[in-house]
């Protein structure tokens, strides 16, 4: 069965160090949270918002170990007025046999606005 995992998070600044180091942080717990391995992982989505174009936050899953082969692509989130700014979105596809609602999305910082009703009520989610 083909899953998507959710995930965002927003920055303060659009700097490269920032943008890779909260992507990384981001994808570290979607892949805790939902214990993945990098051979059953179809591909990554990553979108930023306009605001956000100092680095490719794809650089971020480069450094994670054994996850080489995997596809990913950045592009530009969709510019809706009002929407949360320097805001970075993750769309992980992959393949399990977990159920949507055993799904674990992730989303920190500010992000956590986004999907209220699928964030985490940890506290360590909510940073």
């Amino acid at each position: 069965m083909v899953r998507g995992i959710r995930g965002a998070i927003t920055v303060n600044n659009n700097n490269e160090n920032e943008i890779v180091a909260s992507t990384e942080r981001l994808l570290k717990e979607m892949i805790e949270k939902n214990q993945l391995e990098a051979d059953i992982v179809a591909h990554v989505m990553i979108t930023v918002t306009e605001d956000l174009n100092a680095a490719f936050p794809a650089k971020a899953l480069r450094s994670f170990t054994d996850w080489t082969y995997v596809p990913v692509m950045c592009s530009r989130e969709i510019p809706v007025p009002n929407s949360l700014q320097k805001c970075i979105r993750v769309m992980l596809t992959v393949n399990t046999d977990v159920t949507q609602q055993e799904i674990k999305h992730v989303y920190l910082e500010e992000a956590v606005h986004l999907r209220p009703d699928l964030t985490l009520t940890d506290t360590h989610n909510r940073v």
